[in-house]
């Protein structure tokens, strides 16, 4: 059914009695007839079916309009909106969003939006907001690592809902999603500016709360494109605005060794470092001498101090020296582990002894255990590749069976408090270490044998680097690492190879420079 209209013009003068003559003034027309260009605006009326119970509603009109066309123009857009519905019911239900946006807005729904709408089964009446939307894609996500599911949860509850929120899906732009990124940039600052500060106070406020860095900013962007991508399938928007947004690149920080020149430089910095933390506390108590300013402790100011990369590795002296002094704690084997063959923390929590075979000098990684804010879950390896068999050292083997030994007096001493989890590293009565307890041990025995500090991740790459120095090349790395692909190996370590080149050249050198010299030059 073709819903019937007319355009007219009309003004607001008034007749001898104070009525309105609208359509009726004298002075709509110009003497030969053609409609004045000075006086009144044009308008038009469109009939609209009826309400749901069938009573008649009241035609559509509409006025101000510069020229019959404009008015045209949108009497056409209303009769498009209504001629979207294929059923009576359909047609009332836009007759009341018609009504309800012009009342509200003072203008008609954008056809093309409503026909999205009518075309994915929306509610009419209520527009899909971006939070909305992110809720329901969320929910809709199924077989997602738990680890995953709360990266996602967390984009969009601290970063994605709180600047787009209330935004119409259909109606994100490019500027709102800039917007998301020029607020981490604030809150990064002051995110800083408090942990610089030696108010506890100031620096209790962002406790948790880490600088947001490039990387993580490109995943917050995949998280808000994954879901805008979905709703492309759904044919609810036509454009992913979230990949038109230009950030800086993501890629991992290149890996660094601990040469002799950074280890002078940092402590230097460390210095300067602390001094600053003490200036800071000393001010802070000079303007409030009854407040509690809190020194900087020393791990804080150990891990606290600028690197020259995020992921620094030590050498084969420095790691050896870390080793030493670990020897003799309860999880020395784990680091042993990590550092020689290159486990990540997840899966050295993760193993059990049924995944080794000392015997043969293998271990399969199967299991590891992820961190959930302070909780704790284990699963599979994060992904195919990190599901395999790699080869074990001999002093590795040795240190493994060292450590069954200690696990087992341990075992005999908690009698029946001992959990029997079959976990290699565990707790004094049988639990799995958490993850969170490893790396703090770790931190302070690296503070403790005077080492420049490095993540424990970085042990991983440690182990990288040491394959490379003893003549291995990317592919040995890519497959004792388990990495998906050696595109990736090389990415992250080949920042080392001219370091590694270095000590080559270097060994090479000696090979000459220490050959037995001979003064028989006889054939």
């Amino acid at each position: 059914m073709t819903a019937t209209g007319s355009t007219f013009k009309a003004c607001g003068c008034r007749d001898e009695d104070g009525k309105l003559l609208r359509k009726r003034c004298p002075k709509l027309r110009r003497r030969d007839g053609r409609w004045s260009h000075t006086h009144g605006t044009w308008n038009y009326q469109l009939e609209l079916p009826p309400h749901a119970d069938r009573t008649r509603r009241g035609p559509l009109r509409r006025g101000g309009f510069g020229s019959q066309d404009a008015a045209e123009s949108e009497m056409n857009d209303v009769k498009e909106l209504l001629a979207i519905a294929d059923d009576d019911a359909a047609r009332v239900e836009i007759a009341d969003l018609i009504v309800a946006t012009v009342r509200a807005t003072k203008k008609p729904p954008v056809p093309e939006e409503v026909r999205r709408k009518v075309r994915t089964g929306q509610d009419l009446s209520q527009a899909l907001t971006i939070g909305g939307y992110l809720e329901q894609w969320l929910a809709g996500r199924k077989n997602l690592r738990a680890a995953t599911v709360r990266s996602y949860a967390g984009h969009i509850r601290l970063y994605l809902t709180p600047n787009l929120g209330s935004i119409p899906l259909d109606r994100l732009r490019v500027t709102d999603v800039d917007r998301v990124f020029e607020e981490i940039d604030d809150l990064n600052d002051i995110i800083r500016e408090a942990r610089a500060s030696a108010d506890p106070a100031l620096r209790a406020l962002v406790k948790g709360r880490r600088v947001v860095g490039p990387a993580t900013k490109q995943r917050i962007r995949a998280t808000l494109r994954a879901a805008l991508n979905k709703a492309i399938k759904e044919r609810r928007i036509d454009l992913n605005v979230a990949a038109l947004v230009e950030l800086p690149s993501g890629k991992a920080p290149k890996a660094l060794v601990w040469t002799d020149e950074r280890i002078t430089q940092w402590h230097t910095d460390h210095a300067d470092h602390v001094h600053n933390a003490d200036q800071a506390r000393k001010r802070l108590a000079e303007l409030d001498p009854t407040g509690k300013h809190g020194r900087l402790t020393r791990l804080d100011a150990y891990i606290g101090t600028p690197r020259p990369s995020k992921v620094m590795v030590w050498t084969p002296a420095l790691t050896r020296r870390f080793l030493d002094r670990a020897r003799g704690h309860r999880l020395y084997a784990l680091y042993h582990l990590i550092a020689f063959r290159g486990l990540r923390r997840g899966e050295a929590c993760g193993l059990r002894w049924s995944d080794l075979d000392l015997e043969n000098q293998t271990v399969t990684i199967r299991w590891q255990i992820t961190q959930l804010g302070s909780a704790t879950q284990e699963g599979k390896p994060k992904s195919d590749a990190g599901e395999a068999t790699i080869s074990l050292d001999t002093a590795t083997v040795a240190e493994l069976r060292a450590h069954r030994r200690r696990q087992n007096t341990e075992r005999l001493a908690a009698g029946t408090a001992w959990t029997g989890t079959g976990h290699v590293f565990t707790t004094s009565i049988g639990q799995p270490v958490h993850p969170a307890q490893v790396t703090e041990q770790f931190e302070l025995l690296s503070m403790e044998a005077g080492l420049p500090p490095v993540r424990l991740h970085d042990l991983r790459h440690g182990a990288a680097s040491f394959l490379l120095a003893a003549g291995y090349d990317m592919k040995v790395v890519q497959e004792t690492l388990r990495l998906s692909s050696i595109t990736i190996a090389a990415d992250t370590y080949t920042s080392l190879l001219p370091q590694l080149a270095r000590q080559s050249a270097e060994d090479a050198a000696n090979v000459i420079l220490n050959a037995p010299s001979t003064s028989d030059c006889r054939a």
